[in-house]
């Protein structure tokens, strides 16, 4: 039992190298999807591991065996490492939930923040012009879906630099690519390995909308150049948008730019390395903390006396 309660804990370290090589090969928006899946999917089965460690440890003691009506303590046949576990799984846990209110709290402000700014201009079509020193641009979701860029920013582009801009940011709402990151976010708060397949989700948003905007504007080498210009306008500022509001600017990139720029690949196995990134990265962890849980419930009951119960009838 404790065995397949590590398993979702070990599993996710593979999947940041997964994750930068999926994106190498594979389309970016099937990427972004089967990325977030796996993370979300991740995350729960850590949650759930963890939660299983503290109740096992919890009802090793006698005080709360006697709350969950339990005959006797718990018995596990790996005694030695079940408490100093459950310790560390309270502590990876409150660390966890605490982060994550810290960083949901931030988020809100700043998306509250950058919305009303956004209500209170007056808006052509969903662009939305701020008027800043600090060059910046980012799709703002919301309803309805804007695209808010600063003078600065429009200063530092040329027209057709613009438009290729705005092309990038639309790609971003149509493609509610903020969900994603919003997703990617909860999942970095689960486990330390997420973190950096938050990264990659990010990369592979921007990638999606690199491609898309490609297609609409029908100059990759326009886009790149603007994406270019931007990302060198803006990095001198630090942004306030909320972290789930996506912007050009944002992600490595001379790596989406060497992305435009290069010629298209085969992409024959997508399927397969998606098949081989699901199985590995969210169903093994999922089947293991689920199999965890379930062995958890057969041992309380058995502490409960209902398999004695069951035997006397």
């Amino acid at each position: 039992m404790i065995a397949l309660l590590l398993i979702p804990l070990l599993l996710p370290f593979t999947l940041p190298v997964l994750a930068r090589r999926a994106l190498t090969r594979l389309d970016p928006v099937t990427v972004l999807r089967a990325l977030t899946s796996c993370a979300l999917a991740c995350a729960g089965a850590c949650v759930a591991a963890l939660g299983a460690l503290v109740l096992i440890g919890l009802l090793k003691l006698s005080p709360f065996a006697s709350l969950g009506d339990l005959v006797h303590p718990l018995r596990t046949p790996s005694d030695v490492i079940v408490l100093p576990a459950a310790t560390l799984a309270t502590g990876a846990l409150s660390l966890g939930a605490w982060t994550l209110a810290r960083s949901a709290v931030r988020q809100v402000r700043a998306f509250r923040t950058a919305r009303t700014e956004a209500d209170r201009r007056p808006a052509a079509g969903d662009l939305c012009v701020v008027d800043s020193p600090h060059p910046d641009a980012y799709a703002l979701p919301g309803r309805p879906h804007r695209i808010v860029v600063t003078t600065a920013m429009l200063r530092g582009l040329g027209p057709a630099e613009r438009e290729a801009l705005f092309a990038h940011e639309r790609a971003h709402n149509a493609g509610g690519h903020h969900y994603f990151l919003a997703a990617a976010e909860l999942a970095a708060h689960c486990h330390p390995a997420l973190h950096a397949t938050r990264a990659t989700i990010r990369l592979a948003a921007e990638r999606a909308a690199d491609e898309s905007a490609a297609a609409a504007v029908g100059d990759r080498r326009l886009l790149a150049q603007a994406i270019a210009r931007a990302a060198l306008a803006g990095n001198a500022q630090s942004s306030t948008r909320p972290g789930f509001a996506p912007a050009a600017t944002t992600g490595p990139v001379p790596q989406r730019v060497a992305a435009l720029l290069a010629p298209g690949d085969d992409r024959s196995n997508t399927r397969r390395w998606i098949a081989l990134l699901v199985t590995v990265c969210a169903i093994l962890p999922a089947a293991a903390a689920t199999t965890g849980v379930v062995a958890l419930h057969h041992e309380v009951e058995v502490a409960q006396g209902e398999q004695t119960a069951a035997r006397v009838r």
